[in-house]
């Protein structure tokens, strides 16, 4: 398979044997392996019942392998730093998510690439927007800076009582 690139989303809200979760992210990008780019962080307020906010970052990836071939190594990567299955949007040690990949869309019955959530989720777009304004979603054929603009402008809304 050709060389593609990913776009990959990191977030962690809870220490673990690498520390705090900063020092999560930053060893979770290491077990990476060689990287393109990576975003600054960015401290988020966590979606669901989490109480712990997030750091959040993206990272950009050059890999031979197939998107299915890299879930499963983010899997593996998950699970040696401590993640366990748990409450969806609940507390974690580190979270890896492919969002983008230069292959298009990618569709089996683990993994769908663009990520579903993605285009909603500012904690995923406020990163990859400095890292890959310009890249275009597949599905919607929007750039990441329109989706960005799109879920800022959300977010600016009144909230109905």
């Amino acid at each position: 398979m050709p060389v593609t690139r990913y776009a990959i989303a990191i977030g962690s809200n809870r220490p673990g044997r690498h520390g705090p979760p900063e020092a999560m992210v930053r060893a979770a990008i290491a077990a990476l392996g060689p990287v393109v780019a990576v975003s600054r962080f960015f401290a988020t307020a966590p979606v669901g019942p989490s109480s712990r906010r997030f750091v959040n970052a993206t990272l950009i990836l050059d890999s031979a392998e197939s998107p299915r071939a890299l879930l499963d190594r983010l899997k593996r990567i998950e699970r040696d730093f401590g993640r366990r299955p748990g409450r969806r949007w609940g507390a974690r040690v580190i979270d890896l998510d492919i969002v983008l990949w230069s292959g298009g869309v990618w569709t089996d019955s683990a993994l769908t690439v663009p990520h579903r959530a993605f285009r909603a989720r500012r904690f995923v777009l406020d990163p990859m927007a400095t890292l890959v304004p310009a890249w275009r979603d597949p599905v919607t054929g929007l750039t990441v800076r329109q989706l960005l603009a799109r879920a800022r402008a959300v977010d600016r809304r009144p909230r109905r009582s």
